[in-house]
């Protein structure tokens, strides 16, 4: 696997798959967002996205790739995008894009990016084959 590296972008990559407000209770003294706010709602997006494609239930397995850009400030809108990059016998690799919109406007700002790898549950509780 290639290694996700910062691209400049004017667009998102993948399908808008969650949309939420960055609150103050998320955020340190300066205003910014925790990072750790932010990987879970990539989290979020992307195991949204993995139980679209495989059907069912998901866990994550891991975080392959994370990059930090730039801040998520307090008031803005993060847009987490996702796209499927690969499925396995078992995992499917998600490519996530979190973007804010700053101050409400329609203007984006890229912010973070990464890959995360979900792996198929099924209802025993055991990794089960995707279809």
């Amino acid at each position: 696997m290639i290694p996700v590296q910062p691209t400049p972008a004017t667009e998102p990559s993948g399908a808008l798959t969650i949309r939420t407000l960055a609150m103050p209770a998320d955020a340190n003294p300066a205003g910014d967002i925790f990072g750790g706010w932010v990987m879970s709602q990539m989290d979020i997006a992307g195991a949204i996205a993995a139980v679209e494609r495989v059907g069912g239930r998901v866990v994550t397995v891991a975080v392959e790739a994370m990059t930090f850009i730039a801040p998520v400030k307090v008031g803005d809108i993060l847009c987490v995008y996702t796209a499927v990059d690969r499925v396995g016998t078992t995992s499917v690799a998600i490519a996530i894009e979190a973007w804010a919109r700053r101050e409400r406007r329609d203007d984006r700002v890229k912010v973070t990016q990464g890959h995360f790898v979900y792996v198929a549950m099924g209802e025993d509780g055991r990794k089960r084959t995707i279809t």
